[in-house]
């Protein structure tokens, strides 16, 4: 079976003969580092219409006895059905060239199965190497073809090569051959040195080679727009119309009204009254009814499923259902239209390919303006996107090819909020009973909904009270749990459950010691690790300092007569890379506490980490876990 996949297939250069193997690193210059990459090659040949090859070798070093597991097992993914795979070499060799294993001690093929949730059924092989004699200090030299044989989208070719790899590199290099008229489209990324070119019986051969590239030690809230990392990416001529128009190719009959489908709309909207209500009633219907299965056999991978089949199976991926959503508004005469975007991840704008596309939405065209929704998740309302397709680049595809580019509408985090209130009265004893009250909105309310299902069992609500009772202090316990059901999209996302005995507060003499139940504040110890790390060298994200959030939680407890609380300062913390407010206050018998927390956007250059540091110390120096509580006798 091995040799049918061509696995061992070529020669391996004469190891007593290898230069490479001379360039071992000294391991005590490299303290953090697992493993340096002696050698990192890549050669690609690709031909007009998209076939290519790709041979890749790479001679690691292993430095740390951490890094050993992760290299004596070694796994290789393709799809038989459209590529093939050679494993030309892999050997375990000393630095000096002595041979410790020459090929894999055991082999193994298999199928790659569909998870149990959210299952996708794909033709990939998985193929497992375990090398023997793998050890700090050796070397494992392993090369390997991937042969594209035939593209689904003839002419589409997409590669990239990072020249920063993540490790201390000896020698890269990087070469691409193509034919003279392909005129590649070609992007370097903060390269240090120039390509080489050269032009051989009608093709081109471009050389990206460099030697001792340093390791670029990652940094916190780093953001991926910087001039450090070394990248170079490739593809072949086009524009993303021309990505628009094949897509439109391979679903135009997929939206044909049937009469299976026919009667399936005309009964979801029999009870509606209005417009909207039908829209609501479709979107629903894909968005929870349809659960989420794909079958990405072949030209699956791309080609939407005819609605009828996935009405019939109960079941589609992103784009059975987003072309099932569009078909469905087709029968009602609103025109709505798929949407092609990467889901969560960065599309490079000027590389138009197939590659970087693995998502599927909907748009609806109201008011002049694109309503979009993401039909693989049913717990965000129509209009509304999740936040991982919030900002990205997408194309809208019409049914005649005419392809739109777009960017994705995205809410600030002002928009995404979870607000917690906390109301009761303390007694004497120091115990606590009250309400406890959640609400969310935006983005934050999809996760909220996510844990909401239709109806609570006795089970579930007991174990959904105590959790939120004990939440806000250990050992209290939960009664008269009021939610909402997750799958209604009209719903307010609002959670609230009685709180009963809840000791708050141990007794010392006169005074009596209560635990602030807003939650930790560990802000100070981030200001702390970016203080004692090495001068700073990345630009600053702040959408990753504290993240799309916006959180208030307010606690109002009714003290005993003749209590009084030791106030802590209140505290306003507002830079660019966030907001931190808390107050504490006493309005009669009613102690009020209150602490807000709200992230930003926006990307700031290195020499802003100081005033990073200085705002994150001011916030994290609201660290107040008790409060005084005096009474008089």
């Amino acid at each position: 079976m091995l040799m049918a996949l061509g696995v061992l297939n070529a020669q391996p250069p004469q190891v007593l003969q290898d230069s490479v193997y001379h360039m071992a690193v000294d391991s005590t210059q490299y303290p953090e580092l697992g493993t340096a990459l002696l050698l990192d090659d890549g050669v690609i040949k690709v031909e007009s219409d998209g076939r290519h090859s790709a041979t890749y070798r790479q001679v690691v070093q292993i430095l740390r006895e951490r890094s050993v597991s992760t290299h004596e097992e070694q796994r290789f993914v393709y799809d038989p059905t459209h590529e093939k795979l050679t494993i030309n070499w892999i050997r375990v060799v000393k630095p000096g060239g002595e041979i410790i294993s020459d090929k894999p001690a055991q082999t193994q093929e298999s199928d790659i199965p569909a998870e149990m949730s959210s299952p996708v059924y794909v033709n990939r092989k998985v193929l497992r190497l375990s090398l023997r004699g793998v050890a700090v200090g050796t070397l494992v030299d392993y090369s390997y073809t991937r042969e594209e044989l035939k593209p689904f989208r003839s002419g589409d070719f997409f590669t990239s090569w990072r020249v920063t790899a993540g490790t201390f590199v000896r020698r890269s290099r990087f070469v691409v051959d193509a034919p003279k008229d392909m005129n590649l489209r070609i992007e370097e990324q903060n390269l240090a040195f120039a390509r080489q070119e050269t032009s051989t019986n009608g093709r081109m051969q471009y050389v990206w080679a460099t030697k001792d590239v340093p390791w670029i030690k990652g940094e916190m809230f780093a953001a991926d727009s910087n001039d450090l990392d070394q990248n170079i990416r490739i593809a072949a001529p086009g524009a993303w119309s021309d990505i628009g128009r094949w897509y439109a190719g391979l679903a135009k009959d997929r939206y044909a009204p049937t009469p299976a489908l026919r009667d399936t709309v005309h009964a979801l909207v029999a009870k509606a009254k209005t417009f909207d209500d039908s829209l609501r009633a479709i979107h629903r219907w894909v968005a929870q009814d349809i659960r989420y299965v794909s079958i990405s056999l072949g030209i699956g991978g791309f080609q939407p499923r005819l609605p009828d089949s996935v009405i019939h199976t109960g079941f589609g991926d992103c784009k059975d259902k987003a072309t099932l959503f569009v078909a469905a508004l087709g029968v009602l005469g609103i025109e709505a239209y798929p949407v092609l975007l990467n889901a969560g991840g960065y599309v490079d704008r000027a590389m138009p390919t197939i590659g970087q596309f693995d998502h599927a939405i909907a748009a609806i065209k109201r008011h002049g303006t694109y309503e979009y929704t993401d039909l693989t998740s049913g717990v965000t309302p129509l209009g509304e996107l999740p936040y991982s397709d919030e900002s990205q680049f997408a194309l809208v595809v019409h049914k005649d090819g005419k392809t739109e580019e777009v960017t994705l509408p995205s809410d600030s985090p002002d928009a995404n909020r979870l607000e917690t209130r906390l109301t009761g009265k303390l007694s004497t004893t120091g115990t606590f009973d009250g309400r406890l009250e959640e609400r969310a909105t935006g983005t934050t309310a999809d996760g909220m909904r996510s844990m909401m299902p239709e109806r609570f069992d006795s089970a579930q609500r007991a174990n959904v009270m105590r959790a939120m009772a004990e939440h806000v202090y250990p050992g209290a316990d939960g009664d008269s749990l009021v939610a909402f059901d997750g799958k209604d999209l009209e719903a307010d996302p609002k959670v609230s459950v009685l709180i009963r005995h809840g000791q708050a507060t141990q007794q010392s003499g006169s005074t009596d010691v209560l635990t602030v139940p807003l939650g930790g504040n560990t802000l100070s110890q981030t200001a702390s690790q970016l203080e004692a790390a090495p001068k700073r060298r990345f630009p600053i994200d702040a959408s990753k300092v504290l993240g799309h959030i916006n959180m208030t939680y307010e606690a109002r407890i009714t003290l005993p007569d003749g209590w009084h609380a030791r106030l802590p300062a209140s505290l306003s913390a507002v830079s660019p890379f966030g907001t931190y407010e808390s107050s504490y206050t006493q309005n009669g018998n009613e102690l009020v506490l209150r602490r807000h927390i709200e992230g930003a956007t926006g990307i700031y250059p290195p020499s802003h980490v100081g005033d990073l540091i200085a705002w994150l110390k001011r916030a994290g120096g609201d660290r107040v876990s008790v409060i005084l509580l005096d009474h008089d006798h």
